[in-house]
């Protein structure tokens, strides 16, 4: 959700005068190397609600998103870079019930702050299948083989080693689940991401794309691409 509040992002100002060689770097040769030898995201500390703005939902066709993703009561889906939790509450009332009242949305973000917004959010609209979690740069800590389905959020474009996050998603999805990536085109130094760039990075790390999408562009010009777990 960034702007949407990428919260897998890196420092505003750190992230204009990086992300466009970074970016560059990432479409030509990208070199799965140790997080320490490189700069690392850092959470976005500005206001939580940018993204909550009224008729969103419809410029983004969010239900659309959903029935692409393959939510359903029952679904277990991750929310990678949650924000404040605006696809989140979403998700969390689409996957509600499902045998035993499984159906859950793992909201993750490397904010701490994000997470206890998530928290307040959750409990004020009542919506007790939403697990806040705390993750790092590289590194969502979600539980392997547990996923239906992940989303990220205008976050991708965010994520300064891919090869080491995804390689964490992937473990945690399980086969043939759906990972969405939606974004805007760009070229990192206007907080974007070409899609030729995704496409690759994600089908080199253990994805197969499905589907590229555009009914997302009334948001931004964004994008959605839609992989499934090989």
């Amino acid at each position: 959700m960034r702007p949407i509040v990428r919260l897998l992002t890196t420092a505003a100002a750190a992230l204009l005068s990086l992300a466009p060689l970074q970016t560059q770097a990432r479409a030509q040769t990208p070199v799965q190397t140790p997080a320490s030898s490189h700069p690392t995201s850092t959470p976005y500390t500005g206001p939580l609600n940018i993204f909550d703005e009224p008729g969103r939902d419809q410029k983004l066709q969010i239900q659309h998103v959903m029935d692409v993703l393959n939510l359903h009561p029952g679904s277990i889906v991750a929310d990678i870079g949650a924000g404040g939790g605006w696809f989140s509450v979403r998700a969390a009332r689409r996957v509600a019930g499902g045998p035993h009242g499984s159906g859950r949305v793992i909201a993750e973000d490397i904010n701490p702050d994000a997470i206890s917004a998530i928290r307040t959010r959750a409990a004020t609209e009542h919506l007790t299948n939403i697990v806040p979690l705390l993750g790092t740069p590289d590194d969502p800590r979600l539980t392997p083989d547990s996923l239906d389905a992940a989303l990220m959020l205008r976050v991708y474009h965010e994520i300064a080693h891919p090869p080491l996050l995804l390689a964490h998603l992937h473990d945690a999805l399980k086969p043939h689940a759906r990972f969405g990536v939606i974004d805007h085109p760009g070229h990192g130094d206007d907080h974007g991401i070409n899609p030729s760039v995704v496409i690759a990075e994600v089908q080199r790390n253990g994805f197969h794309l499905i589907h590229q999408y555009d009914f997302t562009k009334g948001d931004q010009n964004d994008y959605m691409l839609v992989f499934e777990r090989r």
